[in-house]
């Protein structure tokens, strides 16, 4: 994702001015910002458009950016149900490339309206949604945000796309339904794991500083959690800043509770009640012991039984799989910690590794020999 940074040059007209009295340099500054709702099904907004909207409805200046994008949502998302709104920049390469997916997802989405709006243009529309970094999407359901994708993300942004496309809007009867259905899940979600911390991005990938500096805390003092990337639901994200009444993230909760954002996990910190409250992962020996004996058979690979992702391990996966013995796998990529551990552990420096019973067998090379053998499946079984 690329930074957006907010310049002189991108200033919302009027001056002081009222919105039905615009001065001269304010309407063609409009007809571009408009020209920037390029819709794949080719939607046009003139510049009489635009003068009729100003003179109708007699806009302040201060609201004037944010009030026209809401009409714009009206006009726009009237009779669809589903409108996608692209925040993109044109010197962002990735944008460039999201638009073009956009395009095709228009192709194969006929009754979705898909927006391109220029951030940099409009940052009073930006600031107002968040928008820090480009690309980001917004999906917009009866002018009302329903969910967000930041970054150039192209098999998400069609996840969500489809899902959002498939899904019908609610009747406003159903509100209380749902607000207690997302209670219920949000309870489900801190209760999770006994220290659930919610974030933007992963704790191999932190999204923010903020959420950063919480993951080097919790990893300086050992301290055993699970994470939510909140950039990955935004009913989740909106729904629990009223849950826990806490309007910023990171959050960091134990047992179910809040403890609190950055600050007080900072100030917890400094008082050396951090370790007394949070609970401590084992130790590294400790948990690789627990991982290897898991399952009778365990599979230490990169990626999982559904999606290998390198060719050693997709082999070894067709050759367990013929054998027909149940196995559980364990994805090295998506713990750092594990991957090099484990080599040590074991005294082997590659991957996958296959384990019977808490007991290291070897690599592909090893699993081919037993299998040509004959001996794969007695060792499998645990008979040799």
């Amino acid at each position: 994702m690329q930074r957006l940074q907010w310049g002189e040059a991108f200033t919302s007209p009027g001056n002081g001015h009222h919105a039905n009295q615009p001065h001269q340099g304010s309407i063609p500054q409009l007809v571009c910002i408009y020209s920037a709702f390029i819709l794949c099904d080719e939607v046009t907004i003139t510049r009489d458009n635009i003068n009729a909207l100003i003179k109708a409805d007699c806009v302040n200046a201060e609201s004037f950016w944010p009030h026209l994008f809401a009409k714009a949502l009206t006009s726009v998302n009237t009779g669809r149900s589903l409108l996608v709104v692209h925040f993109w920049a044109p010197w962002a390469p990735q944008c460039v490339q999201m638009n073009d997916v956009m395009a095709e997802l228009a192709k194969e989405h006929p009754q979705v309206s898909f927006v391109k709006l220029e951030a940099e243009a409009v940052p009073e529309i930006s600031e107002k949604y968040e928008i820090s970094s480009v690309p980001t999407f917004l999906f917009f359901k009866n002018s009302q945000k329903i969910d967000r994708l930041d970054g150039a993300h192209a098999p998400e942004l069609t996840k969500k796309v489809q899902r959002h496309a498939s899904s019908g809007s609610f009747p406003p009867s159903a509100n209380e339904h749902l607000k207690e259905d997302l209670n219920l899940r949000l309870k489900k979600l801190i209760h999770a794991a006994p220290c659930m911390l919610f974030m933007k991005g992963t704790p191999q990938e932190p999204r923010c500083g903020f959420s950063k500096q919480m993951v080097e805390i919790l990893h300086k003092h050992n301290i055993q959690f699970s994470s939510f990337d909140i950039f990955s639901d935004e009913e989740v994200r909106q729904g629990l800043k009223t849950y826990s009444n806490w309007p910023t993230y990171p959050q960091l909760y134990v047992s179910g509770e809040l403890i609190g954002g950055l600050d007080i996990i900072k100030e917890l910190e400094a008082s050396q009640e951090l370790d007394t409250i949070c609970p401590k992962a084992p130790k590294l020996e400790e948990r690789l012991k627990v991982l290897t004996n898991k399952a009778s058979v365990m599979l230490f690979m990169k990626g999982n039984k559904q999606e290998a992702k390198c060719g050693f391990s997709k082999q070894i996966l067709e050759i367990l799989n013929s054998t027909g013995v149940e196995f559980e796998t364990f994805d090295i990529l998506e713990d750092e910690e594990v991957r090099q551990g484990l080599k040590a552990y074991s005294n082997w420096p590659t991957y996958p590794q296959l384990y019977v019973k808490g007991e290291l067998v070897g690599g592909l090379d090893i699993v081919k020999e037993l299998k040509e053998n004959g001996e794969l499946l007695p060792v499998l079984r645990g008979e040799n």
